[in-house]
């Protein structure tokens, strides 16, 4: 059992019944203000090291990715399974170094430039559009040119369609242009298209050193056909193969050149494909390719299909799904979300499980094949070089030539504490909708192994906490889901010491173990259920008495010696959504996450404005996360915060009209929203990216209020809310059990009215107002 630690109890805010009263008396923006020296928790000195970003002139946007010098933000994203292409917003790959644009597969950029010229000069972007996950569509127009005649061309005569469509089931890229003229006389100029191909690996590209290269072939011309190849140090031969349907006039290095010759109106088209191949064809194939799948197409029936009165959300949730579509891949057959493009696009373990849970209500399916697919990785030995242990649910799976030279332990890698207890909620969680124990049942060891791994690997010190301390060279340093190296600090802004007791891994915990319980009663084993709750009880005493900060929250972290981390994070709210937070302290922290030093408008800071260490534009240090967003969310509902629960997602609507395509990124900045009236940008964010695109999808089903009891064939909604402008909802195809169900939602202003519309199967729907 820990030690008691001395601390005080007194809230800085007062308690009241009605949280909306706390609220809106937060709700103003901080003004600038001189340090108060009189605050010893924020004039200690900073520490200074390696992990410090003030501590060098460069420092990592992402983890891993200090080469990355142009910012991503406006990329236009195609992916269908493992094959996934970024391009500029004029549909061109830039032939410079130090960008993230390029078509990769199994974690290669084999394209890594891309460029179209007219008359010699770049054409001008008008419009671009992802048709749909993998497709894309950009519209240019020429720029003032000289013709082979001399004669000027002016500008806007010429309009070129450039249509991409991606095939995983045949690794192509099939490009198509078309040159429409809209001159009244005749065009005669040179279409020129430039390629690049380095074959670099994913994690070279962000920034980590390769230490062992294969060979580049030159690049060779067929007739038509431009071929690029690489011999890999891993035994892999690389291909990309470019191929034109009309003979180019000239080729020059990397460079195709065709004429152009338009009478007033007429149209030209040149089709171009590019090709990718590895040999031997199955030496990297972990992920398996099969034809993708998109919104609208063959996945529609899969998902629970959404309607309501408001464009703004109709817009958000079409985009939301689309992109979850887009994310979905496969290994060996069996279906989980990809973390992000273009960083993370491979199994990640924590972002899958979250994503999975975030999209429950819509499609218990994919959660199944996760939770399959993660038991089938599950740790099985002690290995340091990957940080796997028996039980321990991966982190991370990567393909690419690093990976198979072991220059990188991902292979998997397990350098995470909270995956584990996550899986386990997820199971717990799916349990709940589907009403099924085959699943729990048939995985029973790999379970009993995960609640293993907590007790006796996860808990290093035997304190009753979870804790990690990394110890390899190449591991992360941080392994919860701020998992950059400067993101766990103290008041006075220095790092936190190894071994770190992460704020919402207990709670995470502390779920797990009480839906393994609720399980384990269902399979008729009481003594072992009854043991669980135990652990958990107490695992719940102690954390409400040791990382209570007297400020009012809970800490982000205990560390060295367990002491606290006494920042105020958005960590804290994870408290909330896991349960483990005590009514009081619940209120008092929630209060506490709202005020104008947390809640900027757009959505909930991970670090207070208030903290030294504050930077809006730090990756965990003061930036919103629109998924840490949803969960917290779930918090307040689960402890009766509806308004703040609601400001939230108005917060993240109002955000999401600001963005490209309605997409909410990985992450933006952290800055008020009265700084500069939009969201501000995080320049190497992924988008799409898994989890928050569950945002809307998760938060919508949060505030109607659905708790499924699939063992008892009922779905309660729990107080179900909605913002004043939203006045009507449809869910279709909502599965609890065996049963699918069609629920309308109407705000009347005063209450939400729920209506059964349809129901197939045996369901009971009851509402608790």
């Amino acid at each position: 059992m820990p030690p008691a630690r001395t601390h005080t109890t007194t809230a800085s805010l007062p308690l009241c019944s009605d949280p909306a009263r706390i609220f809106s008396s937060l709700t103003e923006p901080p003004e600038c203000r001189q340090p108060n020296h009189t605050d010893e928790r924020r004039t200690a000195p900073i520490s200074m090291n390696a992990h410090d970003p003030a501590a060098g002139e460069d420092h990592e946007l992402v983890p891993g990715v200090a080469a990355i010098t142009r910012s991503i933000t406006h990329a236009v994203v195609i992916k269908e399974e493992d094959i996934f292409f970024l391009a500029e917003s004029d549909g061109s790959v830039p032939l410079s170094t130090g960008h993230g644009f390029g078509l990769y597969y199994h974690d290669c950029r084999f394209l890594g430039g891309y460029e179209l010229r007219m008359g010699g000069k770049k054409p001008e972007a008008l419009v671009r559009h992802a048709v749909r996950g993998n497709a894309a569509v950009f519209g240019l127009s020429n720029p003032s040119l000289r013709m082979a005649d001399g004669t000027q061309l002016l500008k806007h005569q010429v309009e070129i369609k450039w249509s991409r469509v991606l095939s995983s089931e045949h690794l192509v890229l099939n490009d198509t242009f078309r040159f429409h003229s809209l001159s009244p006389r005749p065009i005669d100029t040179q279409v020129k298209l430039t390629f690049q191909a380095g074959f670099e690996d994913i994690f070279a590209i962000r920034g980590l050193f390769q230490s062992q290269r294969g060979q580049t072939q030159p690049p060779q011309w067929d007739g038509k056909t431009l071929c690029f190849g690489y011999d890999g140090a891993d035994g892999i031969k690389r291909s990309l193969t470019i191929a034109f349907d009309s003979a180019p006039v000239r080729v020059e290095g990397m460079s195709a050149s065709f004429e152009l010759h338009l009478e007033p109106k007429e149209c030209w088209q040149l089709r171009v494909s590019l090709r990718l191949a590895e040999s031997p064809a199955d030496a990297a194939a972990t992920p398996s390719q099969r034809p993708g799948q998109t919104f609208g197409g063959a996945s529609q029936d899969t998902w629970g299909q959404f309607y309501s009165d408001n464009r703004m959300l109709n817009l958000v949730m079409e985009r939301s799904l689309r992109d979850l579509d887009m994310l979905r891949s496969h290994i060996g057959g069996t279906a989980y979300f990809a973390a992000g493009v273009p960083w993370f696009v491979a199994l990640f373990g924590r972002d899958s499980i979250i994503t999975a849970l975030q999209t429950l209500a819509l499609n218990p399916r994919i959660a199944e094949d996760t939770i399959r697919l993660l038991a089938r990785y599950q740790g099985t030995e002690v290995n340091p070089w990957r940080e796997e242990e028996p039980g321990k649910i991966l982190h991370e799976l990567r393909v690419g030539e690093m990976a198979r030279l072991k220059q990188i332990p991902h292979t998997p890698y397990y350098g995470t504490v909270d995956a584990t207890p996550l899986w386990l909620v997820l199971l717990g969680r799916h349990a709940a909708w589907t009403g099924r124990l085959d699943l729990f049942l048939e995985l029973k060891a790999n379970i009993e192994a995960a609640l293993n791994w907590l007790d006796r690997y996860g808990d290093v010190d035997g304190d009753g906490y979870i804790e990690y301390q990394c110890r390899i060279e190449k591991g992360l340093t941080n392994q919860g889901w701020k998992d950059s190296g400067d993101c766990i600090v103290n008041a006075d802004g220095s790092l936190a010491t190894p071994p770190i007791t992460l704020v919402e891994l207990q709670g995470y915990t502390y779920q797990a173990k009480l839906e393994m319980a609720a399980l384990y009663h269902k399979a008729g084993e009481p003594a072992r259920a009854s043991a669980l709750e135990l652990e958990a009880q107490r695992l719940c005493d102690w954390f409400n008495r040791d990382f209570w900060v007297a400020e009012g929250y809970y800490a982000l972290a205990l560390h060295e010696g367990k002491r606290q981390a006494a920042v105020l994070s958005s960590n804290a709210g994870h408290a909330l959504w896991s349960g483990i937070a005590s009514m009081d302290k619940a209120l008092q922290t929630a209060s506490h996450l709202m005020s104008p030093e947390m809640f900027n408008g757009w959505g909930i800071r991970t670090l207070s404005a208030k903290e030294l260490a504050y930077n809006p534009l730090g990756y965990h240090l003061g930036t919103v996360w629109p998924h840490d967003n949803a969960l917290i969310a779930d918090g307040f509902r689960r402890y009766g915060y509806d308004e703040a629960a609601l400001r939230v997602f108005g917060g993240m609507m109002d955000a999401a009209m600001h963005f490209d395509d309605h997409r909410l990124p990985e992450l933006f900045g952290g800055f008020h929203r009265e700084d500069y009236g939009v969201p501000v940008d995080y320049p190497v964010a992924c988008q799409p990216q898994a989890w928050a695109a569950g945002t809307f999808p998760y938060l919508l089903t949060t505030l109607l209020g659905l708790q499924p009891q699939g063992f008892d064939n009922r779905l309660k909604v729990v107080r179900p809310v909605l913002p004043e402008h939203i006045k009507h909802v449809e869910l279709r195809g909502i599965q609890v059990g065996k049963a699918r169900a069609d629920l309308l939602f109407e705000n009347d202003g005063k209450a939400i009215n729920v209506k059964v519309l349809k129901l197939d199967g045996e369901l009971g729907v009851t509402v608790e107002l």
